[in-house]
């Protein structure tokens, strides 16, 4: 079921971005405006399900990290933070050193203009979210640190099934309707003569990034290669199989079992991987990491927005603790992410548009990064721990038929 929702998404993502260009020279101005006018209801809908999200994901995804494990939950949790953190930096340093070269002559700052061609909806709806972003990510830090100091099943409760309403707000409303949102961006963007530019533009940084989640798999490997004192690129063959199943499926929870059998394969003991391999694949994303700043700082080169370090540095922090709590459904992290793209770097809803078509069009490369990086991260707390049994650590062992949480 993940593996043919992910894909139908892709395709419909194709799809709308395809049909957008080819009949936004076509289709009257009036037609456009429709699309146009559903495009502002709809980012006005993100805006105000945002800070919601945030409680609703990050707060008992923190109340279910203090429990359980104790110091090998915390332990890994911290080694899998410190890991998308790196990514994020990594990403970074490179977009500044390449971007500004390989987008000279790219700049798109017409799209933020209202007059320069873009049609303009016919009304508008505001939906005033109920608290501020950076006021959900602190009630969420409160409240979720609050419940693992106590027992209060009932509370426990509430957040859990505050989770599933927002994770059915995300995969049956938000997540569908994300093509059509993206074909009436690219829509307006072609009847303005706008669209050639950006994907001329995009182009040099989808290479990029690509080739920048598989230098920071040699990297991970390579420090748990000196951490285990093993061959990192022995190991790294090992999860091979990981990596290509999660290219080809785009979801950590289709490709936990076989993640399971590689991190084994290389040499991480069975309970150790049985209890990293499923819990990194909801708080390590440094793939997704390193795309979502790539691209966001591509798309602030190219409208000439100003990228001062100490805003992109919040920017990368706060993403990391984000993406713990990004849901395991189709877009859930760049989802997760509109929030911080456009109160942190203050992006438009047609920027954030971007991001998005432009991420889920190559997710499954920062899944499979994902995915790979966790077999680092379990040889790493496996060399750690000294191969402790079962009951040393305390833990569940999930079953391969199990329910798993993942990430987009």
């Amino acid at each position: 079921m993940a593996k043919r929702l992910k894909f139908n998404l892709l395709i419909l993502v194709l799809a709308a971005i395809v049909l957008g260009i080819a009949l936004g020279s076509l289709l009257p101005g009036w037609v456009v405006r429709v699309f146009v006018t559903f495009n502002g209801l709809f980012g006005n809908f993100l805006s105000f399900v945002v800070p919601l999200l945030i409680v609703g994901l990050i707060t008992p995804a923190i109340d279910e990290l203090g429990k359980g494990a104790g110091k090998w939950l915390a332990v890994t949790a911290g080694i899998a933070y410190a890991s998308t953190i790196i990514a994020g930096l990594l990403s970074w340093g490179t977009s500044m050193l390449a971007w500004p070269r390989l987008l000279r002559g790219n700049d798109i700052t017409e799209l933020a203009d209202p007059e320069s061609g873009l049609v303009t909806p016919f009304f508008t709806i505001d939906m005033p979210p109920m608290f501020g972003v950076m006021s959900a990510l602190v009630f969420a830090f409160v409240v979720g640190v609050a419940l693992t100091q106590f027992d209060a099943p009932a509370l426990h409760q509430v957040f859990s099934d505050f989770r599933e309403v927002i994770n059915i707000v995300i995969s049956k409303v938000i997540v569908p309707l994300l093509p059509l949102y993206i074909f009436g961006i690219f829509l307006n963007m072609t009847h303005a003569g706008q669209v050639w530019s950006v994907i001329r533009s995009f182009f040099p940084v989808v290479l990029v990034v690509f080739a920048l989640t598989l230098v920071y798999l040699v990297i991970q490997y390579s420090v748990a290669g000196m951490v285990a004192k093993r061959n990192p690129f022995t190991m790294l063959r090992a999860m091979m199989p990981a990596y290509a199943t999660a290219l080809g499926t785009s979801s950590s929870a289709a490709t936990i079992p076989v993640t399971l059998r590689s991190a084994i394969k290389a040499g991480v003991s069975e309970n150790i991987a049985s209890f990293v391999i499923p819990l990194c694949a909801t708080i390590h994303l440094a793939g997704s990491t390193i795309k979502i700043t790539g691209f966001a700082l591509a798309i602030m080169v190219m409208f000439g927005m100003p990228t001062p370090a100490p805003m992109i540095l919040g920017f990368i922090f706060l993403l990391g603790i984000a993406m713990v709590a990004a849901p395991g459904v189709p877009g859930g992290a760049i989802v997760t992410a509109a929030a911080l793209l456009e109160s942190q770097l203050g992006f438009t809803p047609e920027q954030v548009g971007l991001m998005i078509a432009t991420y889920i069009a190559i997710d499954s490369v920062g899944t499979a990064a994902n995915v790979t990086g966790d077999g680092a991260i379990a040889v790493i707390v496996d060399k750690l721990a000294g191969h402790p049994g079962h009951r040393d650590l305390g833990l569940h062992l999930p079953h391969e038929d199990e329910p798993q949480p993942a990430n987009a």
